[in-house]
């Protein structure tokens, strides 16, 4: 599953939640952390210049997730994966869930985050706006704006494996 959403859509809970409470081995990859291993030469992933970072992390966690899935575990990547980010994903077999509440609730949790965080207003708004529009993928959202986390996780259940919400191939 990729579990995908602007800063502050709570993706981070819901996908430890899931992963925590899931009847089958799984893994709970906050593909956020991925970026924070690269010491020398870190750009920060949402700047252009990032674009050839952000390839290689997008590798890793394709490696990442057929390791794992080979193992037998199921798979949860957690991150701010964008419909830009999908063809890297292409071989592997997953759902698409895109967590996003209301500006303001996202604002609010994502400014009230801990040291190391993305805290500043105006990226967050714009990873905001990447998530607003999403045409053909809009069935994949989930407005979490006033669930909680556990309710969020089992609206997340009930969209995994739903044929609708798979990308298409090719």
């Amino acid at each position: 599953m990729l579990l995908a959403g602007p800063p502050g859509a709570g993706k981070t809970a819901v996908a430890h939640h899931l992963a925590t409470t899931a009847d089958r081995p799984t893994v709970h990859v906050p593909t956020d952390q991925l970026y924070l291993w690269i010491k020398a030469g870190y750009v920060v992933p949402y700047l252009p210049e990032a674009a050839s970072q952000n390839a290689v992390i997008e590798r890793v966690m394709v490696a990442l997730a057929r390791e794992y899935l080979a193992g037998g575990y199921d798979v949860i990547l957690e991150g701010i994966l964008g419909p830009w980010a999908l063809p890297a994903f292409a071989a592997l077999d997953y759902t698409y869930i895109v967590l996003r509440p209301s500006l303001t609730v996202a604002l609010g949790r994502a400014t009230a985050r801990g040291p190391g965080a993305l805290t500043i207003i105006e990226p967050i708004k714009g990873l905001y706006h990447a998530f607003e529009h999403l045409g053909d993928r809009e069935a994949c959202v989930i407005d979490s704006s006033t669930l909680t986390i556990a309710e969020t996780a089992e609206a997340v259940r009930h969209r995994d494996g739903g044929p609708t919400h798979r990308p298409p191939r090719g």
